[in-house]
């Protein structure tokens, strides 16, 4: 055992560099799995992000004003007790858009209980009396901002003017409209302007609870429940109603089908693919050893001794790496370190205890498992390896072949041969190049389809940035006023009802959209536009659910007429999981239904915004028209590119890990040929350049063969998302040819720099090449006769 540890430490100091490499590379997968784990949660569950950063309540209590609310400290369950708090409903006024609204009376320090999260702007303060703090997705709803006036009415009328002074994140209540009404935070001066009579304010508390399950949490709510209110049904109800956090969490929780599924590839891929970087480089430093070991072998180790010593060395690198990368993800991670921007959809969820003991112990036990067959090989290495390394063996490739026959230099003729003469080594290595460069190539084409909805949003149907209806004007001064609007480009009539489908088992959209002679501007990618008043374009959603396809018929009930349309195309639909049916205002009018309440969907010219044109449309009407900005889903997605990112990362160290590992692994078998090769006749810099090239063939066949399937693939696999999701198959944007050409140059790059960096160390420490002959022993003197 003594003998063990000694040559285990003095291995380690002998070779710190790569041990320093084993332990960074571990470092920064376990960095890069606790990163992408958070980022994940945030993305499928932001409550839980939210209401740590936020303190959130598990339960809030909503009471008639006044109620005595001290008797909850008694009450079983209850861990700990808010400060209750005033809150009024009202309602908001932009325009001709009324939106209710629940304002809460705050004090200028935040709550240790449920304080709001500031993301733009400022809390309350008491140089801003008339100042509001918007919650995050009803001001981007609403389109308020910060600086804005706004104006709330209460219930008997009284209009209150307010400046938006800040925009904040609650883990209260779920994202509007989701839920409603929209929440507002106020002093308390403010709310008792907007409503003065206490009897119709409400008095909220929020609990932490013990146990937060959700049969632990209904039973206090039930306590509280009969504790507040009388058994008789006529009895006062001291207690209006209440919300926990599991209903906040399932409001909050991201319903998009087509984020799920991106979410959950690259969670795969980051789950799946780390561990293949540790293996290798755990392997790979198993291997460098091989003399080493032979050596041992020749002292007296046995087999098990040698397995046993390799497999506890490489364990104990793997765990100082886990903890060191783990602290590392913990510190960069930290509120210090990172801060979400408002309306940012995916956030870092905080993890638990149990997540990064198994991370850490994940990937100890990875690496461990990893060395188990190189260690099992190493311990049948013979002690002769010791004294005389066995070359590579194997047949000349094609490539050296062709070399040789146009007569290239002698290095990179020497290089070729060694890059392919071991062919199973080297079709591990091109393997494990291509697979990162693969699933590289599929997350930037994901990358590349996101900015490509946000940036052409008429590909997915929203060629339209604003609507606009009459709201308080007569429709000829609300046509008169778009006509001379110079930022739009063409407005288009529409309509919109939730129709039954044929046999009553579910709905859809139907939705008039211009005429069948000036039909809105759609993009259809199967079949074509319609043309004539029976006819219609439906999303792959629609396709599904009626189990037809481009060409059908269909009958549905519009507003209680039969409509007969023709299904003549297929179009990108994000709206109602692509359950629309669109067709022209004309096909309601042959049908002989009555004319539909308008809403004109405005196309904006080149490079104007939509906040503009409806801020320049609400000055014109004087607040009378009814403008509002149209949503692209495709906003939701753009955190994914955070995912996306880290995914990249990720694969780039696999793949970068993978090469260095081949490398060192070549270099230790061709170290003793370095004297030979210097012996006869070749300068320092052609062995460096026989080592590099060697590297950079099976780095250029990896990396080639790589982006070929990614880009193969990748369309294929986008558009099947979007077809399951019912979005529809089309919307792929493949890469440009100046992405992939840089792409690839940026992975030969960093293969040419690593294999420079590793050949000239490797041409440094080489000495120079002997020949030795077995030293002769003296003839022996003839035996002197014995006098």
């Amino acid at each position: 055992m003594r003998g063990t540890l000694r040559w285990a430490r003095a291995d380690l100091r002998a070779r710190r560099g790569q041990a320093l490499i084993t332990v960074a590379v571990v470092a920064g997968v376990v960095a890069a799995l606790f990163l992408a784990t958070m980022l994940l949660q945030g993305a499928v569950n932001p409550w839980q992000q939210l209401s740590a950063r936020t303190r959130g309540a598990d339960v809030l209590i909503y009471f008639q004003n006044g109620t005595n609310t001290n008797e909850l400290r008694h009450v079983a369950g209850i861990k700990e007790t808010g400060q209750p708090y005033q809150a009024a409903p009202a309602t908001l006024e932009r325009g001709a858009m009324k939106s209710p609204v629940e304002l809460r009376a705050m004090t200028q320090d935040l709550p240790a209980m449920s304080a709001p999260l500031v993301v733009t702007g400022t809390w309350l303060r008491s140089s801003a009396q008339d100042g509001a703090v918007v919650e995050a997705s009803f001001a981007q709803a609403v389109g308020v901002g910060v600086g804005d006036w706004i104006t709330v009415d209460g219930i008997d009328g009284t209009r209150v003017p307010m400046r938006v002074i800040g925009i904040a994140d609650t883990a209260d209540q779920g994202f509007y409209p989701q839920w409603t009404p929209g929440l507002i935070w106020v002093q308390h001066g403010l709310l008792t302007r907007v409503e003065a009579n206490p009897g119709e304010t409400l008095q909220i508390v929020g609990l932490r609870l013990f146990d937060k399950s959700t049969v632990a949490t209904g039973q206090v709510v039930q306590t509280i429940w009969n504790l507040y209110n009388g058994p008789a049904e006529n009895s006062a109800s001291a207690v209006e109603r209440y919300s926990t956090w599991q209903q906040v969490k399932d409001s909050m929780a991201n319903n998009d089908r087509l984020l799920g599924l991106l979410l959950a590839l690259f969670g795969i891929i980051a789950l799946l693919a780390a561990p293949c970087a540790i293996a290798n480089v755990t392997a790979g430093r198993v291997l460098v050893q091989r003399q080493d070991i032979a050596m041992l072998k020749a002292l007296g180790f046995t087999p098990g001794q040698v397995v046993r010593m390799l497999i506890a060395e490489q364990t104990l690198l793997g765990a100082a790496g886990a903890v060191l990368g783990l602290a590392a993800a913990r510190i960069i991670t930290s509120p210090a370190f990172v801060k979400p921007p408002g309306g940012t959809p995916v956030g870092l969820a905080p993890l638990s205890g149990a997540w990064m003991a198994l991370i850490g112990a994940g990937t100890v036990l990875t690496v461990a498992i990893a060395t188990v067959i190189p260690a099992w090989w190493a311990g049948r290495v013979s002690p002769v390896a010791a004294v005389q390394p066995s070359p590579p063996r194997g047949h000349l490739s094609l490539i050296t072949r062709l070399s040789l026959l146009f007569h290239l230099p002698a290095a990179l003729v020497l290089g070729a041969r060694d890059s392919l003469t071991r062919r199973l080594s080297a079709g591990l290595t091109v393997f494990g190049l291509a697979i990162p460069m693969a699933m590289i190539t599929i997350a930037l084409t994901c990358w590349s389809t996101i900015d490509g909805f946000t940036s052409d949003p008429g590909k997915i149907g929203l060629a339209s940035a604003v609507t606009v209806s009459q709201g308080g004007l007569e429709n000829k001064q609300m046509l008169a006023l778009i006509g001379h609007d110079t930022q739009v480009l063409a407005a288009y009539p529409g309509a919109q009802s939730v129709t039954l489908l044929p046999g009553d088992n579910g709905t859809f959209y139907a939705r008039a959209m211009g005429t069948s002679t000036r039909p809105y501007p759609f993009r259809a990618v199967q079949g074509r536009m319609f043309r004539a008043a029976n006819e219609a374009v439906a999303g792959q959603g629609f396709l599904d659910l009626m189990h037809i396809g481009v060409g059908a018929w269909i009958s549905p009930t519009i507003d209680g007429v039969p409509v007969i349309l023709h299904i003549v195309g297929r179009t990108i639909e994000p709206d109602n999981n692509g359950d629309v049916v669109d067709f022209g205002l004309d096909a309601l009018n042959h049908a002989g239904s009555a004319p539909p309440q308008l809403v004109y969907h405005l196309v904006l010219k080149p490079g104007v915004t939509a906040a503009a044109a409806r801020a320049r449309l609400l000055a014109e009407s004087h607040d009378r028209l009814d403008v509002q900005v149209v949503p692209n889903p495709a906003s939701g997605l753009v955190g994914l590119q955070l995912v996306i990112a880290v995914s990249v990362v990720i694969l780039a160290v696999i793949g970068l890990a993978n090469l260095l590992t081949a490398t060192v692994v070549g270099m230790r078998d061709h170290q003793h040929e370095m004297g030979v090769l210097a012996a006869m006749g070749l300068t320092p810099r052609q062995v460096m350049a026989t080592l590099v090239t060697n590297t950079m063939i099976l780095a250029l066949v990896g990396v080639t063969a790589g982006t070929v399937a990614g880009l193969l693939i990748a369309p294929r696999l986008i558009n099947m998302q979007g077809e399951t999701s019912g979005i529809g198959s089309g919307i792929a944007v493949s890469l440009s040819a100046a992405a992939i050409a840089a792409i690839m140059a940026v992975a030969l790059a960093t293969a040419a720099a690593a294999a420079l960096i590793l050949a000239r160390r490797t041409t440094r420490n080489s000495g120079s090449a002997h020949l030795h002959t077995p030293a002769r022993s003296p003839r022996p003197r003839p035996a002197q006769p014995a006098r």
